[in-house]
């Protein structure tokens, strides 16, 4: 498996680019190569991936858990939150009579009395809430979202200036490789083509002594 700090060395700006039939023969050598290792789906340098049932609660997941019971089991009705009871909030028991409440007894009329009044103050309590939060919505909401706008606008302009900064250096680096690209092009040809003609030398010279062995052998045998 190849790291991903792998540098491969290339002239861009010197090494002419490949023909298409040298292209091919390096993609089979590649491939060839490939098939001798299996692909790993996960590199060893990235991190685990991302499971949302890791970074959820207990509670969280059995509600989760649950509202996919319910669909699962009603496919047609929406999901429901039920952590909270709203219908508290929503409308308040009738009141009974003074006749009906005549009609009870005194400890059973008072307790109902008492829990009528738990739940209208629970009421009571739950809308000057609300009243308090819209009206610090419509006095400070605007402004706040504003704010927030315009301190995420200055965070991308700052964002925006440092990938302009780093786009910039990008190109100077690039400039500053083909320079110096070009300036060594004409001694890595005259290195390459000395080189070449080393090699061509060698091998004549090799050719030559071949020669000359077999001739001293062929005057050998005519000498005995």
């Amino acid at each position: 498996m190849p790291l991903i700090t792998t540098i491969h060395e290339s002239l861009p700006y010197i090494d002419p680019e490949p023909t298409p039939t040298d292209r091919l023969a390096a993609e089979a050598l590649i491939t060839a190569e490939r098939s001798l290792v299996p692909d790993d789906p996960f590199h060893a340098l990235l991190p685990p991936p991302y499971t949302p049932s890791s970074h959820l609660t207990p509670l969280i997941q059995s509600e989760f858990d649950r509202i996919a019971s319910s669909l699962s089991s009603n496919p047609d009705a929406p999901p429901k939150l039920n952590a909270l009871d709203l219908t508290r909030y929503s409308s308040l028991p009738e009141i009974p009579s003074p006749a009906e409440l005549s009609q009870m007894d005194s400890s059973e009329a008072t307790t109902l009395l008492q829990s009528l009044l738990e739940k209208a103050y629970t009421d009571h309590a739950y809308v000057a809430q609300r009243r308090a939060h819209l009206a610090l919505l419509d006095a400070y909401g605007k402004n706040a979202w504003l704010i927030g706008n315009w301190q995420l606008e200055g965070e991308l302009k700052a964002t925006e200036k440092e990938l302009a900064e780093v786009k910039r250096e990008i190109d100077l680096v690039t400039l500053q490789r083909k320079q110096a690209q070009d300036e060594a092009g004409p001694e890595i040809i005259g290195l390459e083509d000395t080189w070449k003609k080393g090699v061509g030398r060698v091998l004549e010279t090799e050719a030559a002594v071949e020669g000359l062995r077999r001739q001293a052998l062929e005057v050998r045998r005519r000498m005995e």
